[in-house]
């Protein structure tokens, strides 16, 4: 089966138990002398078997293949997508079986991540996460104070609308381009300030 890899950690010597999230399932598996396989990196998409033992706690993970993306090769895509990932893993970490939606995101965010800017296609797949979720907040009532947000915007953690006034150290959004953003689940009106700011709230987590 194939499966994206979210986490790994170091157990004794040099094995490792290694998160992975396949189209249905979210798997730790245990791999002897792992910390020895390249392949098996935070955000690497891999083909694999897993082994199960009535003596193991964790099933083995075996047959390891490690499916490239030629975008690996640039440091900064590399870091930008381990961290969108870790991010991920944070929020699936208390499941077992989990919705295909999340798998599918993961293949289709890396089929564009070296195409444009990674953190705008981050952003853009996360708002569909919110979407699929149920998440998602009216841009025009603020969380904070519940009052109607007319013209200057912010977005907090989980995009959540607020006014600027409410938000300490808040950075104010463009009210068309996060209506488009929520829309369209495009980054097109946004500039690269209000991008790497949405990021910023991101990385606080999913």
């Amino acid at each position: 089966m194939q499966g994206y890899i979210l986490k790994t950690a170091r157990a004794k010597n040099e094995d490792l138990i290694v998160t992975v999230l396949t189209k249905r399932h979210l798997f730790t598996l245990y791999r002897f002398y792992g910390a020895r396989h390249s392949i098996l990196n935070l955000g690497y998409k891999i083909d694999f078997e897993t082994e199960y033992s009535s003596k193991a706690y964790l099933p083995r993970l075996r047959h390891i293949t490690h499916l490239n993306f030629s975008w690996l090769k640039e440091s900064n895509r590399t870091m930008i997508w381990q961290q969108f990932v870790s991010r991920l893993h944070r929020h699936l970490e208390q499941l077992y079986e989990v919705d295909g939606f999340y798998f599918d995101m993961l293949e289709n965010a890396a089929s564009l991540w070296g195409k444009q800017n990674p953190k705008r296609t981050a952003i853009q797949f996360y708002v569909k996460l919110l979407h699929h979720e149920g998440r998602i907040h009216p841009l025009n009532k603020c969380f904070i104070c519940e009052g109607k947000i007319d013209k200057d915007l912010t977005l907090i953690r989980a995009f959540l609308p607020a006014h600027p006034r409410c938000v300490a150290g808040a950075e104010t959004i463009s009210k068309e381009g996060a209506e488009f953003l929520f829309a369209n689940k495009r980054t097109l009106l946004l500039e690269e300030e209000e991008i790497e700011y949405l990021w910023s709230l991101l990385l606080e987590g999913f």
